[in-house]
């Protein structure tokens, strides 16, 4: 709640298929103004030990059962315009098991967005291949839920951006990250940083 109402509205919200009251909190989030992702569950490497949750989408899983439970998480909410990992070190490093989920979320015109915390998710080359809009996350803000810690993540975001034009961070809804979040937003516009949506960042194939 304080996310949604803290946040502008350009910034995008990500939901765990796990959360309660998922359709309450997602038209809140869109009334806001706030685009929206799913979080898809995806193996990690120390799977089951450390479990994203229900309906993990696994290697081992025949590929019927990965879409299956691919198709479980997606029905949580509705209204969103793309999904991203949860955890999935593992899952995203396989392109065998990946490729099918990429093609799925192709064939229903939403984008996949990468965390960018695993230097060996195929991710990037499966979407090339199967032209799904993508996008990958430069900077996770908030490894550190310390105020002083994601401010300082947040200049370097500013940095990357201002280097290459565009750049992505994720964070969690901590009230830390929430705060300095918001707050760091409003300065980085009188800065002349814009900040947009994820639809507004990947690299879509259908435009070339």
């Amino acid at each position: 709640q304080n996310a949604i109402r803290a946040l502008p509205p350009e910034i995008t919200l990500a939901f765990s298929p796990e959360g309660n009251s998922l359709g309450r909190w997602m038209q809140a989030g869109r009334q806001e103004g706030h685009e929206i992702l799913l979080q898809l569950p995806l193996e990690p490497f120390d799977y089951p030990r450390v479990n994203p949750g229900r309906n993990t989408l696994t290697v081992d899983a025949q590929p019927a059962a990965t879409i299956e439970n691919l198709h479980k998480t997606m029905g949580r909410i509705t209204n969103y315009t793309g999904v991203m990992n949860y955890m999935g070190a593992r899952f995203t490093s396989e392109a065998a098991a990946m490729t099918p989920v990429m093609q799925e979320i192709t064939r229903r015109g939403l984008l996949y967005l990468d965390d960018g915390t695993s230097a060996r998710s195929q991710a990037d080359a499966i979407a090339t291949q199967q032209g799904t809009p993508y996008a990958a996350a430069d900077l996770l803000i908030d490894a550190t839920q310390e105020r002083g810690g994601i401010l300082k993540k947040l200049d370097e975001l500013e940095r990357i951006a201002r280097a290459k034009g565009t750049a992505i961070a994720t964070g969690s809804a901590f009230d830390v990250t929430v705060e300095a979040v918001a707050a760091w937003a409003n300065e980085a516009k009188a800065r002349g940083i814009e900040i947009v949506p994820i639809s507004a960042l990947v690299r879509d194939p259908q435009k070339g």
